[in-house]
This record gives structure tokens, C-alpha cells and sequence, in this order.
């Protein structure tokens, strides 16, 4: 599967969570997110060529709302993918600035 074939299903698959973007955080009344591919992971060489290639990226949610359901949602999605794919939630942060709370999780795909 190529590089662009992996990013179009992730993203694909993250559309069904209403007002997710790629790369860009709109302004918008919450809930929304974002997603994108943001580097190259622990890729592996062998015989002067990139035999796998792993990239990794983010998805970040902003909700005023406690305990909203649509973080299951999220994390059923990145646990669906039927290629080799990992993920973790990397922080939860409360933005003063914003009145929002700030979920973000990290992934990689090889």
C-alpha cells in the first residue's frame, strides 16, 4: 500500500466524526478536530533502499464538553484499521485561552 493509500483510508476513516480536517484547526463552534501525517518514523533501509517506511501524525479534538462520547468514537477508528497501524493518547489539556478541552493522540502507520 503506498503512502497516499494509507493517509486517504486513515483520513477517510476519521471523516465520519463531524467537522474533522485535515491539518487545520478552523474556527468553528466546538466540537471539531484535526488530523495530519506530521513526520517520517523508525523507518527500516536495507540495500541502499527504504524497505518500510512508518509516518506518524496526530488527530486532535477540541469539545467544551465532559466525558463527550465522541472520544470512543475516535478511538474505535484508530483501533479499526486492517493494516499495521498504532496509537496512543498523548495528552488531554484544558485551554484557558479557549474555554476547550484538547484531546490529542499520536499515531504511525508503516
Amino acid at each position: 500500500m503506498t503512502l497516499q493509500q494509507k493517509l486517504k483510508r486513515i483520513g477517510d476513516a476519521l471523516a465520519v466524526i463531524p467537522n474533522m480536517y485535515h491539518y487545520y484547526r478552523p474556527q468553528l463552534t466546538p466540537p471539531f478536530g484535526a488530523w495530519a501525517e506530521d513526520s517520517e518514523g523508525d523507518s527500516f533501509a536495507a540495500d541502499n533502499r527504504k524497505r518500510e517506511q512508518v509516518i506518524t501524525g496526530f488527530v486532535s479534538y477540541y469539545t467544551q464538553t465532559e466525558y463527550d462520547p465522541t472520544l470512543d468514537r475516535i478511538q474505535e477508528i484508530l483501533n479499526g484499521f486492517d493494516f499495521p497501524f498504532g496509537w496512543r493518547l498523548e495528552s488531554v489539556q484544558y485551554e484557558d485561552d479557549t474555554a476547550l478541552i484538547h484531546y490529542e493522540w499520536t499515531w504511525s502507520v508503516v
